[in-house]
């Protein structure tokens, strides 16, 4: 039976992943979007690092602890397994076309949290939530559709992701020789299973305060492991940018097997990391309190660019500096992402690079299933319409939990193939439909640049951008 339903999630995840389809839509819309947003990716960097600083409200989420959420589910496993992945099936290339979605998908994720900030709604308990699921609704008048997006959402987050983040942590310890195929990922499932079970059965707050600490803490160890290995291969590095661009570049060998060219897995890892226009990170940024929806808008850009163009990249120069060859990693054996990136790092640490990786998968796999599992809620509430009760939620939060243990005791082709398939489905909902609002973000980016310019803070009302829907928070 499990074969079955990994031949039928297989089936679709390659469809899905046609040149024609996702690829085409992410890619051709973070374009159009850029354009758009006159290339605000480079243009107002700096002011994006400016807002995360501000304070919010009594009692409000400020943009550094939205910001730490998204970017709790954004920077994981992916960062680590994902890149590995990436580079053994699709060579070095691969690399640069995860940094070309980033680029392009920052405008995307500016756009995605703009619109949810314009139509979040106040929560019974005075916060604010929202998301895709909601803009679907209020600005295209298409509940059916939220609902479905918000069903994608569960399927992707509390399924597809936390079940690979499991899997992922524990194919870490297979260099170990205490590792029993048997045995040891059954032991690990568990202890993450009671773990986050403890953290998610104590709400929402607690998992920003876990994700505001851990996050940060975790991210800069990671990059100045990355910038040792860097220091210690200089000799490598003309090599290995030399390795990156004919790789990205040679398109015989990528037009004669798209499937699996380092276009497709640039697109598709590059995706499963940073997830721009899949539509989750609007779930976060609903939360902020914040004087202008723009402002999370340019948070969650740079929730992108610290995914994808710093922690990505870091994997990847660790393993690329060090010449490691990926021929004799197979992919059919699961851990072999793993062990390739502990390989790399032991050509320079020799024991302490497999523990660091251990260590480091941990804490990626941990903040991960916080952070993907705290958008689920909201979504599910939104199918239900209305405010799910305590029995509802814990009996989710289980779910949740059995999910992770199964996770680390699946085969790997399945819970690839269940977070491709799942991702994929998200982009092809939420892109259109921003591409459809888009002028509504664009008028409120127009709006914050002009207020800007004229030495004010930023102060959005719905009436200035011609919005005459009725909001929460701006009227």
């Amino acid at each position: 039976m499990i074969n079955g339903i990994d031949a039928g999630v297989l089936a679709v995840s390659n469809i899905l992943y046609q040149p024609w389809f996702v690829p085409l839509i992410l890619i051709a819309g973070g374009i159009y979007m850029t354009f758009r947003c006159k290339f605000m990716q480079v243009g107002m960097f700096k002011e994006a690092c400016k807002v995360i600083t501000e304070k919010p409200h009594e009692g409000g989420v400020s943009s550094f602890g939205a910001l730490m959420v998204s970017t709790a589910s954004r920077v994981g496993t992916g960062n680590i397994i994902g890149v590995a992945t990436a580079i053994i099936c699709g060579g070095p290339g691969a690399i640069f076309w995860m940094w070309v979605t980033a680029f392009f998908g920052g405008a995307s994720a500016f756009v995605e949290s703009t619109l949810a900030q314009i139509y979040k709604k106040k929560d019974d308990d005075g916060t604010s939530k929202g998301g895709p699921a909601f803009y679907m609704r209020d600005a295209l008048g298409q509940r059916w559709l939220g609902v479905i997006f918000s069903i994608l959402i569960i399927g992707t987050y509390m399924v597809g992701y936390n079940m690979l983040a499991a899997y992922n942590l524990q194919s870490t310890f297979k260099v170990y020789s205490f590792y029993h195929d048997g045995s040891t990922p059954a032991i690990i499932g568990i202890i993450l299973a009671v773990l986050f079970g403890a953290v998610v059965l104590g709400g929402a707050k607690r998992l920003i305060r876990v994700t505001e600490v851990l996050v940060p803490v975790m991210g800069v160890t990671y990059v100045l492991v990355s910038l040792i290995v860097l220091a210690i291969n200089i000799p490598n590095l003309g090599q290995m940018f030399g390795m990156i661009f004919e790789s990205a570049f040679d398109f015989k060998a990528i037009f004669g097997g798209f499937a699996g060219s380092c276009i497709m897995y640039g697109v598709k890892r590059g995706l499963y990391s940073n997830e721009a226009g899949m539509g989750s990170a609007p779930n976060a940024a609903a939360r902020a309190d914040v004087s202008h929806p723009a402002k999370q808008g340019l948070v969650q850009m740079l929730s992108v660019f610290i995914d994808t163009l710093l922690i990505c990249t870091a994997t990847a120069f660790m393993c690329l500096s060090t010449l490691t060859e990926t021929a004799p990693y197979n992919l059919e054996d699961g851990p072999a992402a793993a062990n390739y990136v502990q390989d790399s790092l032991a050509t320079v640490f020799g024991g302490f690079g497999p523990t660091f990786i251990v260590i480091a998968m941990a804490f990626f796999a941990f903040t991960t299933l916080i952070g993907n599992y705290s958008y689920c809620e909201g979504c599910f509430e939104f199918i239900i319409n209305r405010e799910a009760k305590h029995s509802e939620l814990v009996v989710m939060r289980l779910i949740a939990s059995l999910l992770i243990f199964l996770g680390a005791v699946a085969s790997a082709g399945l819970v690839w193939d269940l977070a491709d398939m799942f991702q994929g489905l998200m982009v092809v909902t939420n892109v259109p439909s921003i591409l459809i609002l888009g002028g509504i973000a664009f008028r409120c980016l127009d709006d914050y640049r002009k207020q800007k310019a004229a030495g004010r803070n930023p102060v959005f009302k719905a009436a200035d951008i011609g919005l005459k829907q009725k909001t929460d928070y701006w009227n």
